[in-house]
């Protein structure tokens, strides 16, 4: 019976690694924050694929608001603020830019 299909093969292999209790927690614990299966995960480890995770996407995510809230109260205060808030973008921009590269 194959198992999910992943790319044009299915997932019929599997193999079974001994770990410490505490080994299987944290591969379990890192499994979680990226949002993928402990096997998906020593999966991209292993064949050197990205992995994402979902605080990073959250973090992206809110920080986009915030540079929204930040683009309105400039156009809000007629750019009364502008030095402040260019000077905010900027640096949140940066960081928006870093974290979707290390993506």
């Amino acid at each position: 019976m194959p198992f999910e299909t992943q790319g044009p093969e299915p997932l019929d292999a599997v193999i079974n690694v001994r770990l410490t209790a505490a080994e299987k927690a944290r591969l379990k614990e890192d499994a979680d924050l990226a949002g993928l299966s402990m096997s998906e995960l020593v999966r991209r480890r292993y064949f050197g694929r990205p992995i994402i995770a979902n605080a990073d996407a959250v973090m992206l995510k809110e920080l986009r608001r915030i540079g929204g809230l930040l683009k309105h109260i400039h156009n809000e205060s007629g750019g009364v603020y502008s030095k402040d808030t260019a000077g905010a973008l900027v640096a949140l921009k940066a960081y928006i830019e870093r974290l979707s590269r290390d993506r």
